[in-house]
């Protein structure tokens, strides 16, 4: 699994022209699920994103995660994330995993961010052609992907 993960001021998500998902200041996090991944995954990725210290304390020290921070967060699946682009110049999607088992895991990990978290989650809707807005705040966008686990 793939997750690149910004800091924002606000985000929101379109899909035909509504809102459906929107959040002042927190996290928008764009998530690809590759063939290779394993639900065993979910709860170390939902950990780990739900206390990344990328948040300003008082003294303007990323020091604080979205939960100190009471943030929220918007999930929204992303095929695009697991594109190869070793070949030519069309990229090559070989390696995003197939609705069959990349929807089963993004429900998952919408369960499992509302549980770390202690509260709803925004989502987009998968497969659909969304618009998403933010405003990158720092800018601070950090990637984690479950294959390296750096």
């Amino acid at each position: 699994m793939r997750a690149v993960i910004q800091r924002v001021t606000s985000a929101k998500v379109e899909v035909e022209g509504q809102i459906v998902a929107e959040i002042q200041a927190g996290l928008l996090i764009l998530f690809g699920v590759s063939t290779d991944d394993v639900e065993t995954d979910i709860p170390w990725l939902s950990n780990k994103i739900v206390n990344l210290r990328i948040f300003n304390d008082a003294a303007g020290v990323m020091n604080q995660s979205v939960l100190d921070a009471a943030g929220d967060i918007i999930l929204v699946s992303q095929f695009t994330l697991h594109a190869s682009t070793k070949k030519g110049n069309r990229p090559s999607y070989i390696r995003a995993a197939r609705p069959e088992k990349a929807i089963p895991l993004y429900e998952k990990m919408i369960a499992q961010l509302r549980t770390d978290l202690k509260k709803e989650i925004g989502t987009g809707i998968f497969g659909a052609d969304m618009q998403v807005s933010l405003t990158n705040d720092g800018p601070v966008t950090i990637i984690i992907d479950t294959e390296n686990k750096e």
